[in-house]
């Protein structure tokens, strides 16, 4: 998957990235492209590993996909941003659960419950 912007920190405990706006200091995701015209007021920062799921829904996709149902739902980071992504661990989750962002081939990331 190519990307025009970066999506995961180079750190050994590699992190999602986001922009933050260097006047209001509110963070975007993902992070704006340098080729934008927003770029310059922006600053690429990683967020923590660790967020809570804020909504949630499963999908059940039709019998000839072959899928198994799948959660799709928001997760809150600390800044705070909220992310998009798919959660993998719980059939289905629950609001307020804590989710860690992953790294995956086929989505570029997606969330894994921490289990308490």
């Amino acid at each position: 998957m190519e990307l025009s912007y970066p999506l995961w920190s180079d750190a050994p405990q590699s992190a999602l990235l986001v922009s933050r706006d260097r006047q209001s200091r509110e963070l975007v995701f993902p992070v704006v492209p340098d080729a934008s015209p927003l770029a310059a007021g922006h600053e690429t920062i990683a967020v923590d590993r660790l967020g809570e799921v804020y909504s949630f829904t499963v999908i059940h996709p039709g019998k000839k996909s072959g899928e198994e149902p799948y959660a799709l739902g928001f997760v809150d980071f600390p800044g705070p941003v909220r992310i998009f992504g798919r959660l993998n661990g719980e059939v289905r989750p629950t609001i307020g659960a804590k989710y860690s962002a992953r790294r995956d081939e086929r989505f570029g990331y997606t969330f894994e419950a921490v289990k308490a």
